[in-house]
C-alpha cells in the first residue's frame, strides 16, 4: 500500500471512528434535554424511550435512528483499528449489534404509560401493542450487546496491559447490568438507574472510539515517515 492510499484509509478510519465517538454523546444530550424540557416527563418513573410518544415524540425517534446509524457505520472503524488484537473481532460486532438495536428501538415505539404524555392514564396499559413488544426486544438486544462489548473491551485492554481502561470498561458494562436489572425488578426510580447505566456504557464506547481515532493518526504518521525514509534510501 503506497503512502497516499495509506493516508486515505487512515482518514476514512478516523471518519468512521468519529461516527461512534459522537453517537453516544448525541443520544445522551438529546435524551437528557428532552427529559428536562418535556412537560409531564419524570425520569424516576418514565424510561427515556417514553419520549418517543406525544407530539414531540419524533425528536426521540430521530435521536434513536441517528445514534443507531452512526454506531452501525462506525463499528467498521473499530474493526479496523482493533484488527488482530484480543477482542478485535467481537467488540466491533457487538457495538454494531447495539446500533441495530437502537435503530429498531426508534422504529418500534413503546406505548404511552403512567401519565406520559400528559393525558395518559396512570399505571401501565392493560395490554401492550405489537410495536411496544418490538421496542422491548430491541432494547434487550441493544443492551445485551452493549454490555458484552464493554466486557470484551475489558479483556482487550487487560491483555494490552492497560489495566485502568480494562477496569473502566468493566465498570461501564456493570453499570448497565445493574441499572437494567434494577429497572426489571420494578425497583424505586428504576427508569433513572437504567438511564444512568445506558448512558455510562454508551459514553464509554464513544470514549474508546475517540481514543483510537487519536492514536490511529499518530500511528499512520509514523508509518508514512518510515515508508518515506525507506523509499528515499
Amino acid at each position: 500500500m503506497n503512502i497516499t492510499a495509506s493516508t486515505t484509509r487512515t482518514l476514512t478510519t478516523r471518519t468512521l471512528l468519529t461516527c461512534v465517538a459522537v453517537a453516544g454523546p448525541l443520544w445522551t444530550v438529546g435524551s437528557v434535554a428532552q427529559a428536562a424540557a418535556r412537560e409531564g416527563f419524570d425520569i424516576t418513573r418514565h424510561p427515556l424511550s417514553a419520549l418517543s410518544n406525544g407530539t414531540l415524540g419524533w425528536l426521540q425517534i430521530v435521536n434513536f435512528l441517528v445514534a443507531g446509524v452512526l454506531t452501525v457505520i462506525g463499528a467498521t472503524g473499530l474493526r479496523r483499528v482493533m484488527h488482530d488484537r484480543p477482542g478485535g473481532t467481537w467488540a466491533p460486532r457487538l457495538v454494531r449489534v447495539s446500533g441495530f438495536g437502537l435503530i429498531a428501538a426508534g422504529v418500534f415505539t413503546m406505548d404511552p404509560a403512567d401519565g406520559f404524555p400528559i393525558g395518559t392514564p396512570a399505571g401501565m396499559p392493560a395490554a401492550l401493542s405489537w410495536h411496544s413488544y418490538g421496542h422491548m426486544l430491541a432494547g434487550a438486544v441493544s443492551f445485551a450487546a452493549l454490555i458484552a462489548a464493554c466486557y470484551v473491551l475489558g479483556r482487550h485492554f487487560s491483555r494490552a496491559g492497560d489495566h485502568r481502561s480494562a477496569v473502566l470498561s468493566r465498570i461501564a458494562g456493570s453499570a448497565l447490568v445493574i441499572g437494567d436489572g434494577w429497572a426489571m425488578t420494578g425497583g424505586r426510580a428504576g427508569s433513572l438507574t437504567l438511564a444512568v447505566g445506558a448512558i455510562i456504557a454508551m459514553l464509554w464506547i464513544a470514549a474508546v472510539a475517540a481514543r483510537y481515532r487519536r492514536t490511529s493518526w499518530r500511528v499512520a504518521k509514523r508509518t508514512n515517515t518510515v515508508r518515506s525514509t525507506l523509499s528515499g534510501a
